[in-house]
């Protein structure tokens, strides 16, 4: 409850740094903090989408992902979204395009993804998307300065060596190519976060986010069971939903979205360079999956990296 009463103050200051130096470091390491804990949930989502690749066709796996997250997040974000429905409609063209981007077609990408890559491909392409996000922070005038271009770089050269093994060389699946897309999406839509009208609250706008991509999924989720038909519903296949519906989907977005609204696109998208460690450890962990001398090496590169870009 702390955390969240600390989110609620810097949000409603709309001045991370209103309270002098102290408060600036302060809202600082809470941003970083919320971009770590997304991260590190949204590492576990990639191992449970590639789970869930054998038994639940994509676009149904995407429905219910989000279905389940509306439900999880209506308790705490109906009551205002109805206070600002107003505003919704009023900006309902900005929320349709954030809802297309980060709702929609990356979550949509990433499960089509998972038929085809591994769930350490999967974190490890999606870590390009912080170099999309910070050439979109450039290009809106953000300066990223010496110190963060360089940590940007360093880690993007660890993730280039972690892909391709070791040396600067690739052989996608066509699941890897449909991560690229997925990372480009995840970007275009944390560019657009930092547009967010500040009138909009962020639960609000979070709810109707979740709301409007379930209905543009509805379409592709008719033709995807008449064609595929169902799924069968197993206490796996349950648990995965609610894994990816519950935190990857409620919680990652809020704790995400408050990241950016802080600390920025850019830098937040620095902290999410360490996707591809989080996932490493995880595939350790829950698939015994070994990491070598030269894998090690490139998430030193990463952390390096991040260490480098998160710092003021």
């Amino acid at each position: 409850m702390a955390v969240m009463d600390r989110v609620r103050t810097v949000s409603q200051t709309g001045q991370p740094g209103s309270g002098g130096t102290r408060a600036k470091k302060g809202a600082t390491g809470l941003g970083v903090l919320l971009a770590l804990l997304a991260t590190v949930v949204w590492s576990g989502s990639f191992v449970a989408t590639r789970g869930m690749a054998d038994s639940i066709p994509p676009v149904q796996a995407v429905f219910w992902r989000w279905t389940i997250a509306t439900v999880a997040v209506a308790p705490f974000a109906a009551r205002q979204a109805w206070q600002q429905r107003a505003l919704i409609r009023k900006h309902f063209g900005y929320v349709a395009l954030a809802t297309l981007f980060g709702v929609t077609l990356y979550n949509t990408l990433v499960h089509q993804a998972g038929l085809t890559t591994s769930a350490s491909n999967m974190g490890m392409i999606m870590a390009a998307s912080p170099v999309v996000m910070a050439l979109y922070a450039r290009l809106g005038g953000e300066r990223l300065g010496a110190r963060r271009t360089f940590g940007l770089a360093l880690a993007a050269l660890g993730v280039l060596l972690l892909v391709g093994k070791g040396s600067i060389r690739f052989d996608f699946a066509a699941g890897d190519l449909w991560m690229f897309g997925a990372a480009l999406s995840f970007a275009t839509y944390s560019a657009l976060l930092k547009r967010k009208p500040a009138e909009l609250g962020g639960l609000a706008f979070l709810i109707s986010t979740f709301v409007l991509g379930t209905l543009m999924l509805a379409p592709a989720y008719a033709v995807s069971v008449s064609v595929q038909g169902g799924f069968r519903v197993t206490p796996s296949t349950a648990g995965m939903l609610l894994y990816v519906g519950v935190f990857s989907s409620a919680v990652a977005f809020f704790a995400w979205n408050k990241a950016v609204a802080i600390i920025g696109a850019a830098r937040a998208g620095i902290v999410y360079y360490l996707q591809p460690v989080c996932v490493a450890a995880l595939g350790f962990l829950l698939l015994g999956e070994r990491t070598g001398p030269a894998q090690l090496l490139c998430m030193a590169l990463i952390l390096g990296g991040v260490g480098l870009g998160a710092r003021r």
